[in-house]
């Protein structure tokens, strides 16, 4: 314990590299908290099902699943510097494109701009997580991943400000009760300008994005080197694939990602079934925010004196409670509850990234990042379930009983299952940590 106390966290060599790039996390924070209250907006203003809508974390979140292996191979090849570069390009263009999106009014195009984002949040975090890692000494790796991604609920924060106060608050079909049931004309003229509502902050994001790249551009990063040269793809896949605590922690990655993004995007449906509007439940998702930044700060400081399999363990034992409790404890103690969650998911991803990533070689790391970032799929994927499961009787969020319980509450059961599995990998990974280099 003292000799990993002694280490430092981000050697002096590092840190401007180590500072731009967790500049990134915040950038990336920024794209998921703007985008998540899109679901409960675009339902509304295109008049879409709960399950319809969700093809916008679909669209995102696919997006990661799509592009993380080949930004990965190209990182390979290549390097750190121009595979952060391509994934700024790529996120600018995708920002960018909600401009022709809004002229248009299709909702596919829409998808279409979000989907190319996310081309370059790919590239983003195939690059900057492992490249986090790599900047010092191993044993302190997990804590300077934690230490990055601190960064990154600022930029939630900042999303979801952005989201609250430029769009939500803006959107005219969220206003009025009976929008449904206005002349085609007057919903016309409504959509077309809630749709230029929706469509300004992503262009503005765009632009502020480009302005990120030029700045990268002038900046000297290093570029971390493999001793011994560059161990061939399929030694590298077998190496991975026979590594139970890398492809366990691709499965417990793809688990969280789903959990956290059910919580954030279904935090607007759980406030409806209590009759709170959406702008009003962005002021619930900004304390969740909150609550997720105070956990990362919690756990990071905990790291120092906790292995981060049993630290991963205990959060999400509280993660399974606090679902429970969302489930089962309707109104708004059953809002708080949803809240509370945030503060339990905060230490998941860069735990379970360090726990998989421990031990691998330089260029290990980059197709496992890949893999890891792949796992981001599972925000695209378990949400849609989950608005299925609310549709489950009608196009409203409460208008079924499940269990003795409205529909929209019972649907949290799928990520208190996630948080199950989760537990059982961190309890089982601070068991093994020690002989995991056999």
């Amino acid at each position: 314990m003292s000799t990993t106390q002694k280490l430092p966290v981000v050697p002096k060599k590092f840190l401007l590299p180590f500072i731009l790039i967790t500049t990134l996390f915040a950038l990336w924070g920024f794209a998921n908290a703007v985008t998540d209250p899109m679901v409960q907006a675009f339902k509304k203003v295109l008049e879409l099902s709960n399950s319809q809508a969700a093809w916008v974390q679909m669209a995102f979140y696919g997006g990661y699943f799509c592009m993380a292996l080949p930004a990965a191979l190209f990182v390979r090849k290549y390097s750190y510097k121009t595979g952060v570069l391509i994934g700024l390009g790529l996120y600018a263009t995708g920002a960018l494109l909600f401009y022709p999106a809004a002229t248009s009014e299709q909702f596919w195009f829409f998808c279409l701009g979000l989907y190319i984002l996310t081309f370059g949040l790919a590239f983003l975090e195939t690059t900057a997580n492992p490249y986090i890692l790599s900047m010092g000494p191993e044993k302190t790796a997990t804590q300077r991943l934690n230490l990055a991604q601190a960064f990154n609920p600022v930029g939630l924060l900042a999303g979801l400000l952005v989201a609250k106060f430029f769009i939500l608050d803006k959107l005219r079909s969220d206003d009025i009760s009976s929008y449904s049931q206005l002349e085609e004309i007057q919903k016309t003229v409504i959509r077309t300008t809630d749709l230029m509502v929706i469509r300004d902050p992503y262009v503005v994001l765009g632009l502020v994005v480009l302005l990120v790249f030029v700045l990268i551009v002038v900046n000297k990063m290093p570029q971390a080197k493999e001793e011994g040269g560059i161990p061939s793809l399929s030694e590298t896949f077998s190496g991975l694939v026979s590594n139970k605590r890398y492809y366990l922690g691709v499965f417990a990655q793809v688990l969280y990602v789903g959990a956290q993004i059910m919580c954030w995007t279904y935090i607007y449906q759980y406030a409806e079934s209590i009759n709170i509007s959406s702008s009003v439940a962005a002021n619930y998702q900004l304390a969740a925010f909150i609550f997720f930044t105070v956990g990362r700060a919690i756990g990071t400081y905990l790291l120092k004196f906790m292995n981060p399999g049993k630290l991963l363990g205990v959060f999400a034992v509280l993660g399974v409670l606090s679902c429970l409790a969302v489930i089962f404890l309707e109104g708004t103690m059953g809002l708080y509850s949803l809240v509370a969650t945030s503060l339990f998911m905060s230490v998941m991803f860069p735990t379970i990234y360090g726990i998989a990533l421990e031990g691998l070689k330089e260029e290990e790391s980059k197709i496992g990042a890949a893999g890891l970032v792949m796992a981001i799929v599972g925000g695209a994927l378990m949400p849609k379930l989950q608005g299925m499961i609310i549709d489950w009787g009608g196009a409203a969020v409460d208008d079924y009983k499940i269990l003795g319980v409205s529909e929209v509450n019972f649907s949290f059961i799928l990520p208190a299952l996630c948080f199950l599995i989760i537990m059982m990998y961190g309890f089982w990974a601070s068991k093994k940590r020690m002989i995991f280099q056999e």
